[in-house]
């Protein structure tokens, strides 16, 4: 079988007409029109046939081996690891997939197919790269020898039609009430950080807490590569980092992007992911009159993504402990953790607000935590606010009146 796709293959290549760009559907033909020649002699089914005609258009024009994953809406990540291992996600199991580049090379055209579409650069002298693809599924590729068993790809997809709370609610991510209580808190301009590991969701639950944004307010995302998907906002500027280049073209930076925003006029900025000295810059901007930002960053808990905070803006600028501390308690008012359980499930674990400064270290104070009953998990609510910021909240209305006083 892959012979015959090999050889297809190659008749294609030799019959495309190189002097034009030729359409998808030019493709598509030819493809059909050499199979039939090649394939004569072989009894194949309808579907058979199908699958090695796909295959081969899928080596041309799209991203080979990976695009069936890429079509399969309940994959969720892919992972390669050199051409000859690709594993991928798929209802949170992890599985290896039966299918490989041919080769190096074509596993080298198809990173630069990715790279390309959104002008970054991948190569020795720049051999770590995050762009996109055309859906908004982020990618992330290590070259050779960074990656020393060969290149690695590694693509987190997003479903087409992003998640909203009504569906975290009804997947058990999230309860009712503390959907309530989130909604209350956007839509009163409250800071939030939505914090977690690696997979546990963070960007999923960042856009469906933005469906809480009101849609007469101005918005400015600010990402690495853009994936966020803001709902129901038309007033919105999405903003993307550039790498710099061989040909003396200049980096932006998030940190860039951040100040740049202060001057567009915005209701609310959302900083994608702090991962470092910009978490500076996204203080700076919560405190100068920018309330209700969304941003979201890696972290074990709520208490240790504080810490992880403080170390990013140390990473970028001198100053003192006790002034970072201030800023963080001015500029964040609610953290949201999440995580993954042993099922694989992925859950709100914590909501916990930041309530000030005492003995110069930050407070938490814990409003929502998952506890384990006996027949699953209970997301508790186990605080009132505290936080002056907050407090007009606690006394009922907007949708709080659960939460007590």
């Amino acid at each position: 079988m892959d012979d015959k796709t090999a050889e297809i293959r190659t008749l294609v290549l030799e019959r495309m007409d190189l002097s034009r760009d030729m359409s998808d559907q030019e493709i598509a033909d030819l493809i059909g029109a050499v199979s039939s020649q090649v394939l004569r002699e072989n009894y194949l089914s309808v579907r058979e046939r199908v699958r090695i005609e796909q295959k081969v258009f899928n080596s041309l024009r799209r991203l080979d081996v990976l695009q069936e994953l890429l079509d399969d809406p309940e994959v969720s990540e892919i992972m390669v690891n050199g051409p000859k291992h690709i594993f991928y996600e798929k209802n949170g199991c992890m599985e290896e997939w039966d299918q490989t580049f041919s080769d190096e090379e074509k596993m080298h055209d198809v990173i630069q197919q990715i790279a390309g579409r959104h002008n970054r650069v991948v190569n020795l002298s720049s051999p770590i790269v995050d762009t996109r693809l055309a859906d908004g599924s982020r990618v992330n590729i290590v070259l050779n020898p960074i990656s020393i068993d060969g290149a690695a790809i590694t693509i987190r997809k997003f479903p087409k039609n992003p998640l909203d709370m009504k569906n975290l609610i009804e997947r058990q991510a999230v309860s009712r009430e503390a959907a309530e209580f989130l909604k209350a808190l956007v839509q009163n301009r409250v800071s939030i950080l939505i914090s977690g590991g690696t997979s546990s969701g963070k960007t999923t639950f960042l856009n469906a807490l933005s469906q809480y944004i009101p849609t007469a307010e101005r918005v400015i995302t600010i990402e690495d590569s853009a994936e966020l998907q803001i709902q129901g906002v038309k007033n919105l500027v999405r903003l993307e980092t550039r790498n710099a280049n061989m040909e003396g073209v200049a980096a932006i930076t998030i940190r860039d992007l951040i100040r740049s925003a202060l001057r567009m006029r915005p209701d609310r900025i959302v900083v994608g992911e702090c991962r470092g000295a910009e978490a500076f810059d996204m203080l700076q901007a919560l405190n100068t009159g920018h309330d209700g930002g969304l941003s979201t960053a890696h972290g074990n808990s709520c208490r240790d993504i504080l810490g992880r905070l403080e170390m990013m803006v140390l990473m970028g600028m001198e100053l003192p402990l006790a002034a970072v501390r201030q800023q963080i308690a001015s500029g964040i008012q609610v953290i949201v953790h999440l995580g993954r359980l042993p099922d694989r499930s992925r859950r709100v674990l914590e909501i916990a607000e930041i309530v000030g400064i005492r003995d110069g270290e930050l407070m938490l104070h814990t409003l929502y935590q998952l506890k384990p009953q006996r027949d699953g998990w209970l997301l508790e609510r186990t605080g009132s606010l505290q936080n002056e910021k907050c407090a007009k909240l606690a006394g009922g209305g907007y949708g709080l009146s659960k939460v007590p006083t």
